[in-house]
Order: structure tokens, then sequence, then C-alpha cells
């Protein structure tokens, strides 16, 4: 049996180390774009700029982790500041006339691609607001909630995004609808508006509905219009780590509600499901995608193991434990934890690989592209810096 005390003291101090002398350095060295503004996430191995195309999904992702490290884990001026950097240019560049927000410009901003989603929006509502947090300055919180209303609006419009398939096709998919728990939630911490809880009750529902499927033991990617089961290779698919995601933002938003029962019960419901699909019993780690039925997933990169989906099984432990004592929470935190630091840390660089094979092998030593930069691995280890003093404040 592990002395909790002196595991989470080890945890929280590896969390903030890493964090600060690690991955922070790592990209305010290598990505971020002192001359122009916003990050660079096409990031070689070594950290030298394979491509100066810059993911606007990361513009706000990075201003996010900047300033929601510098609000949880320390004031460093320089993460401020490179916050702030990062929100002018995206607030400057990365919004077209209509308000919708492109997916990927040039090193200097000028607009290469715009796509149906409104994951852009989210991640640039998110810093403002956490950077209100930050600054005390209430601008940036009201510029979150009007970027908030406009997604709203945008996937409220019909005919307004570009549909995915035909009109006669009718899908429902599980990312918005998890991805506005956590964005609500962000914006409310600063900025208490009615319509952000409501949002987070309608998004609630629907996993409850339509997503959560008892008869697969399993919260679905895609569903039909009412939730129903299609039984085609793509609306089979689980997607583990994406699951787990969702997992804890519902425990979140539990403890926000005084540790609301029957959310708590939802949240572990989806967290336990979904690891049970998720864990590599040959391998360990986090696989990317399941079949429901046990057939063979339809995606290419199915038995891989990809860095983000470890970093929420990481934290959704580690929340789970908190809200609930038990002790099968924090061993599946050593175990996921310990997989995780075995392979995805680069000894010789710093910051993580992000594509391993099945059996932690590296696939690409990459450190970035349009999809994978500084977001997930800083965002755990900010967070469970924090969950792991909240344990030990308990304890």
């Amino acid at each position: 049996m592990i002395d909790k005390k002196t595991y989470l003291s080890r945890w929280a101090d590896t969390y903030k180390h890493d964090l600060t002398e690690n991955i922070m350095a790592f990209w305010l060295q290598h990505g971020w774009d002192r001359k122009h503004g916003g990050v660079y996430t096409c990031l070689n191995r070594d950290g030298t700029l394979m491509d100066t195309t810059k993911s606007v999904w990361f513009q706000g992702r990075f201003a996010f982790v900047c300033a929601f490290a510098y609000n949880n884990v320390e004031h460093r001026q320089e993460w401020l500041d490179a916050a702030k950097n990062t929100i002018d240019f995206f607030e400057k560049y990365c919004f077209d006339a209509d308000g919708h927000m492109y997916f990927s410009v040039t090193k200097d901003g000028r607009p290469l691609r715009k796509r149906r989603y409104v994951f852009s929006e989210t991640f640039a509502a998110i810093a403002l607001s956490e950077y209100a947090i930050a600054t005390g300055d209430k601008h940036y919180a009201q510029r979150a909630l009007d970027i908030f209303h406009d997604l709203q609006r945008f996937l409220n419009t019909p005919g307004y995004l570009e549909p995915k398939f035909e009109p006669d096709v009718e899908l429902q998919s599980h990312s918005i609808v998890m991805i506005l728990i956590n964005v609500g939630s962000r914006i409310r911490a600063v900025i208490n508006d009615p319509v952000l809880t409501q949002q987070i009750d309608e998004s609630v529902e629907k996993l409850r509905r339509y997503f959560m499927h008892p008869e697969f033991k399993a919260l679905l990617e895609t569903v039909g219009p009412n939730g129903e089961f299609i039984d085609t290779n793509m609306t089979r698919a689980i997607n583990p780590g994406h699951c787990i995601e969702t997992a804890w933002f519902l425990m979140e938003e539990a403890r926000y509600r005084n540790w609301d029962k029957q959310l708590l019960d939802t949240a572990l419901t989806v967290f336990n499901w979904s690891w049970e699909w998720g864990w590599d019993k040959q391998y360990g780690g986090i696989i990317n995608f399941r079949d429901c039925k046990n057939l063979p997933p339809q995606d290419y990169s199915q038995d891989m193991k990809f860095w983000w989906p470890q970093c929420e099984a990481i934290i959704a432990s580690l929340y789970a434990y908190l809200a609930t004592d038990d002790d099968e929470y924090l061993y599946r935190h050593r175990q996921i934890s310990e997989w995780t630091y075995a392979h995805f840390p680069d000894k010789d660089f710093g910051e993580w690989f992000g594509y391993l094979h099945r059996d932690g092998t590296v696939a690409q030593p990459a450190k970035g592209n349009l999809f994978k930069g500084p977001f997930h691995i800083p965002r755990m280890m900010a967070k469970c810096y924090s969950l792991c003093n909240d344990i030990l404040n308990k304890i």
C-alpha cells in the first residue's frame, strides 16, 4: 500500500517542475512568435520550426494555458505576457468579417483555411476568460461571453455552418456537446451569466439521453437525432480518451454544485465505462479507438497511443479520487501515470512525443503540428498540481 501523502506530494512536485521547467519553457523558447505574435506549433523534435502555418485552435489554447498556469501554479509574468500577445494576435487576425474564426493562418495572420466547426471560438473564449481572471480586466470576460453567444448563434442558425453530410443524413456529434460544458464552466468562473449554466445543463442532458448507451457500456461519438444507435463503422466508434475528458468535465461541474450526486454518478459511469474500453491490458496506456461491438475499428490510428488521452485519464483519475476517496482511482492514476511517464517524455530534447505505436515505441518524433501543441500536457500538469494539493488538504 502506498503512502498517500508521499505519493501525492511527489506528483504535485513533479507536475509543477515539469510544467515550469520543461513544457512551458520549451514552447516559450521555440513556439512563441515574438515577432508577429501568437504561437507556432509545427515543431520538430528539437523545437526547430517545420512549418510557419499557425493553427487558430492553438492561438486560443496557448493563451489559455499561459493564463491558466499563471492562475493555478505560479505568477510568472512571462506567461501572462505570452497570453496577452497571443490574444492580441487572434483578435487582430483570426476572425472573419462574419465573426466566425479561421482554422489556420499564415505566420503574419493572413487567412489560409476556414472550416465548418466552432472549436476555434471555444478555445478563444476560454483564453479570454482565463486572462480576465489573471488580470481582473472584465473587458476580456465580456469578450469571452460575446464569442460564446456568437458560437451558439452559428450552431443554432440552420444553414449557417456547412453541413458535414448530405441533408438526409441526420447525426449528432459528442464533440461539440462535451466542449460546451468546459467552455461554459471556464467563462462562468469570471462572469456568471445564467446562459452558461443553462448550456451546461443542456449538454449534460444530451449526454445522458443520446450518447450514453448502457447496452454497450459506452459513450458513443456519433448517434442519430434522437440518440439512435446506428450500426455502421463510423457510428460504432468509441473514443476512450475523449469520453474520459468528458468525465472529468462532468466531475468539475459536480464539484461546482457541491458534489451533486446525480452528476457525479454520471461522470463516474462515463469514466468507468471508458477506462474499461480504453486501458490496454496487454501494453498499458489508453488506446485510440474501439468499436462498441468489438469489430475492427475503422480509423487508421485505432491502436496507437496519442499523448492527449493519457493526459485526460491522469486528470480524471485524480478527480475521481478527490470526489470518492476510492483507492481504485488512485490505483488507476498510478497505472496511467507510470506508463505515460515511461513512454512519452523526450529525455534528450524536452517536451513529449505525441504519437506512439501500441507497444509504446515512438511512431514519429515531432513535438507539434496543427493539432498537437501546448495544451493537453500543460493543462494536465497545472490541473493535477491543483488536484494533488486539494486531496492533500483533505487527508
